[in-house]
């Protein structure tokens, strides 16, 4: 098989060049997107409002629309080391069955046990939580990815974890939610007994599968209280 330009199948970075900071592009938009609306009364959202479901620095950071750069705490940096960085892949092999001209590549995610780049977010919300004095936290998780990188992200701290878990993904993957379990969170299939909005939707849609939308709201709902 000849390999362009010697590319190697496999490109590593060290870990000293791991980024030490967040972008936020926005700060470089000219447009800035619309802000944030309550639904209640159609208007931005404020600070205060924000309150009742995200922590105080998470919030800051999502109405900040003028720094660029938002430093990484430093724990969440060495927690990064532990799937970071993941290798860029030469899929050589591909290329030639596609028998294509293009340059095809992959990230391979081995050492992330949530599978996915979810879990470079999960680990800083928790961070951030558990900054603010905060015992756990509570969240929604449709198939189960973001589920299981916020139940090892709270693992890693020390933190509760409580997942709403869209019905039909609780049943139909069973080991996605034991992974859950696994790193001691709580999962429960969505819509459930344990909130009112769950009760109201199993009353009026008996035979319901759930949705996201509707993990979304049980979630929230928990949060709130």
């Amino acid at each position: 098989m000849k390999q362009e330009n010697k590319i190697p199948y496999k490109i590593y970075l060290e870990e000293s060049e791991m980024p030490t900071a967040w972008y936020n592009m926005r700060a470089d938009m000219k447009n800035k997107p619309a802000p944030l609306l309550n639904p209640g009364t159609l208007k931005p959202m404020t600070f205060e409002e924000l309150r009742g479901v995200f922590c105080d620095d998470l919030i800051k950071q999502e109405l900040d629309d003028t720094t660029a750069y938002i430093e990484i705490p430093e724990e969440i940096r060495n927690f990064y080391k532990m799937y970071r960085p993941s290798p860029l892949v030469r899929a050589y092999c591909l290329e030639e069955k596609l028998q294509t001209p293009a340059k095809i590549y992959y990230k391979f995610e081995g050492n992330n046990t949530s599978g996915s780049h979810k879990l470079n977010s999960a680990i800083a919300q928790a961070y951030y939580a558990k900054k603010q004095g905060l015992k756990g936290v509570t969240t929604e998780t449709g198939a189960g990815q973001w589920g299981t990188a916020l139940s090892m992200a709270c693992a890693y701290l020390g933190l509760d974890c409580k997942v709403y878990m869209v019905k039909v993904s609780y049943e139909q993957k069973p080991f996605r939610r034991e992974v859950m379990r696994t790193y001691g969170a709580s999962v429960t299939p969505s819509p459930s007994e344990t909130t009112a909005v769950g009760r109201k939707i199993l009353a009026e849609h008996p035979g319901t599968t759930g949705s996201l939308g509707c993990a979304i709201s049980e979630a929230d709902r928990i949060s709130a209280d």
